[in-house]
């Protein structure tokens, strides 16, 4: 095999895939990259043999062929290789030669005959939706993080859903923890292909490498759900993730909400104002007690390893007075992805959970659980 490529090509392709191949698993081969020479092309194929990913692109081929090679170390010579082309040739079984005038690298690598396969889904019902909601979607759902001894596939996954609600054909990502939940939706419009489904529980760890991968310059991407996994199609790259197996709580009646319970809130005074409440928590003092009453929000920190601190402001609050304690970090991480500069928590009393969306987009809602006071 011998190919020539550009330098920018390979370099963002190989850093799309570091989160993959960087995964441990079972096989070693896992860490390296499929490269294959084909005609006037090239193909990337990398695996952690949860999230599969393949690349075509274009290349000088002058000799075709198929090799695997570590990609840490082959991304990390191709970034810092002069020159705008990247000449990459086998010189012989398993071993190939980077070099130009006065720099040469000889990189051993394996057998292409022992790269896992990565699964061929066939006849796949795509729908196309614009990149950046399914960006938005997985970003905002995968912020709710899993411990890494957590097993269940509702906490380590991420639900996602194609449903259709008031005429409305919808995409949808749901993300829990047991204490918090967030919900994002996406409208797909009147595409012809778009089929409601039954709900599936993909991993977070393989949306958000799927993130990395989507082109942010790129209007649409291609979804489907068939055989177990959850495909991503663009012009030039495919990314398969295998679902996991399990059921996702009902939440339905959790996001349902009574507009009498709103309170408008400046985003960013609300926020800082929470980021100077936290200064005090720990692990065994994270909550931050919250007292709504006479048009004014009192927030109170108290530990006792380190002090106390309290702060108020203003709000449009004129019911009966509610007490309630949070975790400060749940509402920070809310407030940090949206957008809007005015929020509406929603808030019944301090036994429901508290509801947070932004008052012009209600495309993501944040769901938070109080705490005992």
């Amino acid at each position: 095999m011998k190919f020539k490529i550009a330098k920018k090509d390979i370099s963002t392709i190989l850093g799309r895939v570091q989160g993959i191949t960087g995964r441990k698993s079972n096989l070693a081969i896992t860490a390296n990259v499929l490269i294959k020479g084909e005609g006037q092309g090239i193909s990337f194929v990398a695996t952690d043999l949860e999230t599969g990913f393949e690349g075509h692109y274009t290349a000088d081929v002058e000799r075709e062929g198929a090799i695997t090679i570590n990609a840490k170390k082959l991304f990390e010579i191709v970034q810092n290789f002069p020159g705008e082309d990247v000449l990459i040739e086998e010189i012989e079984r398993q071993w190939i030669e980077i070099k130009n005038n006065n720099i040469v690298y000889h990189i051993v690598g394996m057998s292409p005959d022992d790269f896992p396969d990565v699964p061929r889904v066939d006849e796949v019902v795509f729908t196309r939706v614009p990149t950046g909601g399914v960006r938005e979607m997985i970003e905002k759902t995968v912020m709710i993080q899993a411990p890494s001894d957590e097993k269940r596939a509702h906490i380590t996954g991420v639900c996602f859903e194609r449903i259709q609600r008031s005429g409305q054909n919808l995409m949808r990502m749901v993300s829990t923890d047991g204490r918090r939940l967030c919900k994002v939706d996406v409208e797909i419009g009147d595409d012809a292909n778009f089929v409601p489904g039954e709900s599936v529980i993909v991993p977070k760890k393989g949306l958000m490498e799927a993130a990395k991968i989507l082109d942010k310059d790129a209007e649409d991407v291609e979804v489907g759900v068939k055989d177990n996994y959850l495909i991503f199609k663009m012009a030039k790259e495919t990314v398969i993730i295998g679902l996991l197996e399990g059921d996702f709580p009902e939440y339905e009646q959790v996001i349902e909400k009574d507009d009498a319970f709103d309170i408008e809130v400046d985003r960013k005074l609300f926020s800082m104002m929470l980021k100077r409440m936290s200064i005090l928590s720990s692990d065994s003092y994270n909550s931050v007690i919250f007292n709504f009453s006479d048009n004014r929000l009192e927030v109170t920190a108290t530990n006792p390893d380190l002090g106390e601190s309290k702060e108020d402001m203003a709000i449009a609050f004129e019911r009966d007075e509610v007490e309630v304690a949070f975790n400060p970090k749940y509402l920070i991480d809310t407030l940090n992805v949206i957008n809007d500069e005015r929020i509406l928590v929603n808030l019944r009393d301090n036994h429901h959970p508290c509801l947070v969306e932004g008052v012009e987009a209600k495309r993501f809602l944040s769901i938070i659980m109080p705490m005992k006071i």
